[in-house]
């Protein structure tokens, strides 16, 4: 039918406690393999599990039990960080004051608690990217899967999430890091997989 494929014979195991480099040029296939992991996408030939779900039947159960940070999000502007994160919460069904000592704990590590209460509407990318991330954090999920979580951050703000990325991994939780360069992954990645054109080559 003409159609061309984004994705060919993609399949790889991820162990628990992993860290996952997965590696490739833009447009290789990263995010829409990210994706489909994430439940985000139905439309796809094959089998995909994650954390003993199959994705296709089980999405809900997956989006419960993992985090998303993907490299451009949408997000509510006109609300503040705190306002933002108290909504994540909620959907995540985590009590209110668990949200808020969360939520007050990531910030702070990321250097935005002054800006908790401020409206996100004039803030950086670099800013609404850390708020992103701690949205992605905040339920403590099992696993992480990260898409070019970097773009957009300031030269502090990269060393803060290089730190975090690494005391995760240290922690044990289980990572799937999506880049096109290997500076942040190289050191503390417990495995790289290649992809270019839609096919891994190396993992």
């Amino acid at each position: 039918d003409g159609e061309l494929a984004v994705l060919a014979d993609v399949s790889f195991t991820v162990n628990d406690g992993d860290f996952v480099a997965f590696v490739g040029t833009n447009g290789a296939g990263k995010s829409t393999t990210v994706k489909i992991m994430c439940g985000l996408l139905e439309d796809f030939e094959g089998k995909v599990d994650v954390l003993g779900y199959d994705v296709r039947e089980n999405d809900i159960e997956v989006k419960k039990r993992i985090g998303y940070i993907p490299e451009n999000a949408v997000m509510y502007e006109h609300l503040t960080p705190m306002e933002y994160l108290e909504f994540i919460g909620t959907m995540y069904g985590l009590e209110r004051k668990e949200v808020a000592r969360k939520a007050d704990e990531l910030l702070s590590l990321f250097e935005m608690r002054e800006n908790k209460d401020e409206r996100m509407v004039n803030f950086s990318k670099g800013m609404k990217q850390k708020v992103h991330i701690i949205s992605g954090l905040l339920h403590n999920p099992e696993v992480i899967f990260m898409d070019e979580p970097l773009n957009g951050l300031d030269a502090n703000a990269v060393i803060i999430v290089k730190e975090v990325i690494a005391r995760l991994a240290k922690e044990g939780k289980t990572i799937f890091y999506c880049s096109h360069l290997m500076d942040v992954v190289e050191k503390i990645a417990s495995r790289v997989i290649l992809i270019n054109e839609g096919t891994i080559i190396a993992n």
